[in-house]
């Protein structure tokens, strides 16, 4: 059987974290996707998700996204049910987030301080990201040994594994 889930779009409220009795750490939040195509009056619509993510990864979702934020997420679905307050059963399908890729940096969409370089990757812990580049960073940029200097690149065909 397979149940899997890739969508790309931006999250439509602030990631809610919140703890189990046990510490885990788990967030929920929305993401609206957009349609490929446009409906007759010529407009451009969406489809609204709501995802669950877990542990470290719901951990950096609450620390560096926001509403409007950009974000990939590749998971799977789930259905529970459960009994709401006034004692009816309601059934609840949402996207269990088992990565979540940051798509823009967090400059563009607000979230937080950060040069317009920086991207808040999924794989950030606490701590990282802060904002602030290692020394030397800027210079890192720039010594790209795969810069095109105008020069030919000599290969053999030897070399390459097609």
């Amino acid at each position: 059987m397979i149940n899997r889930v890739v969508l790309v779009g931006r999250l439509t409220r602030d990631p809610e974290l919140r703890y189990t009795p046990n510490g885990v750490a788990v967030v929920n939040f929305g993401i609206a996707v957009n349609r490929p195509f446009t409906n007759q009056q010529g407009e451009r619509e969406a489809d609204f998700f709501n995802c669950v993510a877990w542990r470290k990864q719901a951990e950096n979702v609450a620390n560096y996204l926001k509403k409007g934020s950009q974000a990939g997420i590749d998971g799977r679905l789930q259905s529970r049910k459960y009994e709401n307050q006034e004692g009816r059963r309601v059934s609840v399908v949402e996207v269990q987030a088992e990565s979540v890729q940051f798509l823009e940096p967090r400059s563009s969409s607000g979230g937080g301080g950060g040069s317009g370089s920086e991207y808040a990757g999924a794989q950030q812990g606490p701590g990282q990201g802060s904002g602030q580049q290692s020394q030397g960073g800027a210079s890192n940029l720039n010594d790209d040994p795969f810069a095109n200097d105008g020069q030919q690149i000599d290969i053999s065909d030897d070399d390459l594994p097609f």
